[in-house]
């Protein structure tokens, strides 16, 4: 087989027609672990490891997408503090990198908080899955996604039980659209204020008292977690859109309970 010429262009067969006259809504690269450095509140800086999807939108045309134009954009975009702002910049940057009508970027990491205990004040790091998507098309639509664990307790159990009442763990998340300044800190604060208690990484004896106590006094539902996180994010400026829910992970049941609620605040 002769060779080719050192010199001479070599096919892009991605580039070529397709005849099939099918679209392709995503098409892109998918769980590319890569490190992110996240800005807090108080100014400092905060490293992880995001697991990062992205994808564009492929014409009926066209054979197939050039999957290393994904990296270059992320690479290009590395030695940047990433915050939630910067993220439409990259799922823009994706589009007209690719020539597409559509991009959608998505990362999704843990983020851990120091959080001090109640009573005794010790320190430990709480973990949350934090999720950032963004489509870009005509312009650019970014949502926030966290997830926080808490303790629910049960309303009908500590009504008919003479004593105790059954409790879990619950997961809460929220999706949201937002307008502004608003933090994972932010998003947090409202997901743990919609439990019966927050839950923690530390807890002493004299904490652990006060925090099952504290949820004996506050029972709530499934229900009552969604609702009262409905009114607190509709009561947050900031925030234009949300879908949350709430899965209670039984102590009682082989089953878990969930709600879920969503909402277009602009619409209202």
């Amino acid at each position: 087989m002769p060779e080719r010429p050192a010199n001479a262009a070599m096919p892009d067969v991605q580039a070529s027609r397709d005849e099939r006259n099918v679209a392709i809504d995503r098409v892109g690269v998918k769980d590319v672990v890569y490190p992110m450095i996240l800005r807090t509140p108080e100014g400092g800086d905060r490293p992880t490891i995001a697991r990062i999807n992205m994808y564009v939108a492929l014409p009926h045309t066209q054979k197939g997408t050039h999957m290393s134009r994904f990296l270059e954009v992320l690479n290009e975009h590395r030695c940047s503090a990433i915050t939630p702002e910067q993220i439409p910049e990259i799922a823009r940057a994706i589009k007209e990198r690719l020539e597409a009508e559509e991009a959608h970027f998505e990362a999704s990491f843990t983020y851990f908080i120091e959080k001090r205990a109640p009573v005794t004040h010790a320190a430990g790091l709480m973990d949350y899955d934090v999720t950032f998507e963004c489509t870009a098309n005509c312009k650019e639509d970014f949502i926030l996604g966290v997830s926080a664990p808490a303790t629910s307790l049960c309303p009908c159990s500590k009504e008919i039980s003479e004593y105790g009442a059954h409790n879990q763990r619950c997961r809460i998340a929220a999706r949201v659209r937002f307008e502004g300044a608003l933090w994972i800190e932010d998003l947090v604060t409202h997901l743990e204020n919609a439990a019966s208690h927050p839950v923690y990484a530390v807890l002493k004896r004299p904490d652990e008292k006060f925090v099952t106590e504290k949820a004996y006094d506050n029972p709530k539902f499934v229900e009552d977690i969604v609702r009262d996180l409905a009114m607190m994010l509709d009561d947050d400026d900031r925030i234009t859109w949300y879908q949350i829910d709430s899965e209670n992970f039984e102590s009682i049941h082989s089953h878990n309970a969930y709600a879920q609620i969503t909402r277009d605040k602009r619409e209202s």
